[in-house]
């Protein structure tokens, strides 16, 4: 999918009304539980729990938008869906609930040879999928259907989606280290951190 934009039919907006109400559920979910989480209503492993849930739930979502044909806003120009959302603080706090692990390696495309290694932050990949989705989530509340679908899309086959995938496999790989009490001389640190983040009796 390119982001090249073609006006739509006029009747689309009543054809996937049901369908980006589904997606726009799912997108409230992810910011409410998101900004709890930074504001600390859950510590340590609960929290780490809490995301790779709340991640792999927007991720259906996306995968539901990834597998649809492609949408077509209604007009050739995006409407201003008014200023973004200033999610700063929400960033650092994450930063700071997550300082043990919050810096990870990803490969940036697995099909690249040789695989290129990309360093990442979880906070900053956070932040970035909830700007993303908040975006979309403007132009549904304003009633821009066709608009919200064709953002959340083209976003997430282009941003959102490889971002929240690489975040995903980042938690699940700290759940891991906890649960398998996996050990590798090159990744102790990271290990123990992930042990002690995700340690019941850590505060």
């Amino acid at each position: 999918m390119t982001d090249q934009r073609t006006a739509a039919p006029a009747d689309v907006h009543s054809d996937y009304e049901d369908f980006a109400q589904q997606i726009a559920d799912q997108v409230k979910s992810f910011l409410l539980a998101l900004t709890a989480i930074s504001r600390g209503e859950a510590k340590g492993g609960e929290a780490i729990s809490l995301l790779l849930l709340e991640v792999s739930q927007i991720l259906l979502a996306g995968g539901r938008l990834g597998v649809h044909s492609d949408f077509s806003p209604a007009d050739e120009y995006e409407p201003d869906p008014g200023p973004d959302p200033d999610l700063d603080a929400m960033r650092l706090r994450l930063a700071v609930l997550l300082e043990s692990v919050d810096a990870y390696t990803e490969v940036f495309d697995p099909y690249v040879d040789p695989p290129e290694m990309m360093s990442s932050l979880l906070s900053d990949d956070l932040t970035s999928i909830a700007s993303a989705l908040a975006h979309g989530l403007r132009h549904h509340i304003a009633g821009r259907v066709d608009e919200a679908l064709w953002w959340w899309q083209f976003s997430y086959v282009s941003t959102w989606g490889p971002e929240a995938s690489a975040v995903l496999r980042a938690l699940q790989s700290i759940v891991s280290h906890d649960r398998l009490d996996a050990e590798f001389e090159s990744e102790a640190d990271q290990v123990a951190a992930a042990d002690e983040l995700l340690d019941p009796a850590n505060p």
